[in-house]
């Protein structure tokens, strides 16, 4: 079979990729997501300004599990089940301040409803306690994030909480033992991974809690061109040390065209369902204020900043943790460690390990201790009887690996040496630049989730790569 006639079946859904050409590129698409982790019974806090109930979030079922005001004493609480409508305080006024927390939430775990799916948040199953720290006048107080913090410690077992994001910034300065990052730090010891972004000034001053020593600080990168790694540079994103003088970010992550839903019963949200309605009806004079507002659909916007990059990361973690349960946040960071690329001519204190992979975060996470593919080598690994794969997937009865090495003519069955995991081995393969992919059931093709380095397949999805070295 020549790769020109590879065919991908159709499941009735946008083409992320090809959709995408007219837009932007979904998050979980340019973070090369593991499609089979999407943060199920995982619980992930939001700490921010403040929350609208958005569809994303609530269907098709209600997967916000409290909403809390953590602006005053004593802290107000609301706690949802799955099958009800969450509605709290204020809840539909369309204010200023539901704007940035509503946004974070949905790129870290919003269904992608408005978009027919395509627009979804990486963890897009996790469940969600979202905690409000902005008051009436638009502040967000260092005691508001302190009482968030500590509600979350109170309540962390009954809400199975393990990741927690703030995009959030104190208002004062970052002295050793200050309350917002002891408050953090009680957290991680708790067991729960805190995620901190960093700031957008492009300076070297960081922020309680971003100076938290057990937070994961998170810094901004501009991909440029999502699709082509080699284009990446650093975002002006903030920079500096903890409290006890390591350096922070630890990690960065996109910053800039990131996709988030407009905020409803806004004038915003009025406003472009007026502009892309018009654009429908052949009106081309509107082009220029959709580009302008950065609009991608009638619900769905541009965003940036690294109040975006964290959330893209605490959602990859949020996966990691539904791949290994038993991961602590000692652990979490040893797999983050392996799943980053350093980005070359890029100050080293200003990226920390480099941009995250997702895929890849999730296979170290499998491979560590307690996972299902403890002590399996990466895919793809050359040996000494050829190239050998592995694929973690449960539902296929039959899995083959094709790649350019053959002309994509003849497949190599994989096998079944655990539940759910398949290793296959493709004996003769000539030094050089290989791309492949698994067929499942003969009918359905699939990236290898476990490598990063993919390229266009030329039909709207992607081609991983195995670079073969020459012998000696």
């Amino acid at each position: 079979m020549l790769s020109s006639e590879l065919r991908f079946p159709s499941d009735g859904q946008p083409d992320p990729v090809m959709q995408a050409e007219l837009s932007a590129l979904p998050t979980p698409v340019r973070m090369h997501a593991d499609p089979h982790h999407t943060g199920r019974g995982v619980t992930l806090a939001m700490v921010d300004s403040g929350f609208y109930p958005h569809p994303d979030l609530i269907r098709p079922r209600n997967r916000i599990r409290a909403w809390v005001d953590a602006t005053r004493e004593p802290v107000e609480a609301y706690f949802y089940g799955p099958s009800e409508v969450p509605r709290w305080p204020r809840w539909n006024q369309g204010e200023g301040l539901q704007w940035h927390g509503t946004m974070t939430t949905t790129v870290a775990a919003g269904r992608g409803t408005e978009s027919a799916g395509l627009y979804r948040g990486i963890a897009s199953e996790a469940d969600l306690a979202l905690i409000q720290v902005c008051d009436s006048d638009g502040r967000i107080p260092d005691a508001s994030i302190v009482r968030a913090l500590r509600w979350l410690w109170e309540n962390a077992e009954r809400l199975r909480l393990r990741v927690a994001n703030l995009s959030v910034v104190g208002d004062g300065p970052a002295k050793p033992g200050n309350a917002i990052d002891s408050a953090a730090s009680a957290l991680v010891r708790r067991g729960v991974v805190v995620v901190c972004a960093s700031g957008n000034d492009g300076v070297r001053r960081l922020l309680p809690p971003a100076t938290c020593p057990d937070a994961i600080t998170v810094g901004g990168v501009d991909e440029q061109h999502p699709l082509q790694q080699n284009h990446r540079v650093l975002w002006h994103s903030n920079y500096g040390e903890s409290t006890i003088g390591a350096l922070k970010p630890e990690l960065v992550a996109p910053s800039i065209w990131v996709v988030a839903p407009i905020l409803p019963g806004t004038k915003e949200h009025a406003r472009a369902a007026e502009l892309f309605a018009a654009r429908a009806a052949g009106d081309a004079g509107v082009e220029d204020e959709i580009q302008q507002q950065k609009l991608i659909t009638a619900h769905y916007k541009l965003v940036e900043g690294t109040s975006f990059s964290a959330p893209i990361v605490a959602s990859t973690i949020a996966c990691m943790i539904e791949a290994n349960p038993s991961l602590t946040p000692d652990i979490v960071r040893q797999c983050l460690s392996q799943s980053c690329e350093f980005l070359p001519g890029a100050p080293a204190e200003q990226q920390g390990l480099g941009a995250i992979d997702s895929g890849q975060a999730v296979a170290q996470a499998l491979r560590a201790k307690g996972g299902a593919m403890e002590g399996y080598a990466p895919s793809p690994q050359m040996t000494a009887q050829g190239a050998v794969f592995y694929l973690r997937h449960g539902e296929p009865r039959r899995v083959e690996v094709f790649g350019s090495w053959n002309h994509w003519r003849k497949g190599y069955d994989a096998r079944q040496i655990d539940p759910g995991i398949w290793r296959a081995l493709v004996p003769v393969v000539a030094p050089g630049r290989h791309v492949y992919k698994f067929l499942l059931d003969g009918k359905r093709w699939v990236d290898d989730p476990a490598n990063p380095r993919k390229v266009r397949d030329g039909h709207g999805g992607f081609n991983s790569i195995l670079v073969v070295p020459v012998a000696g």
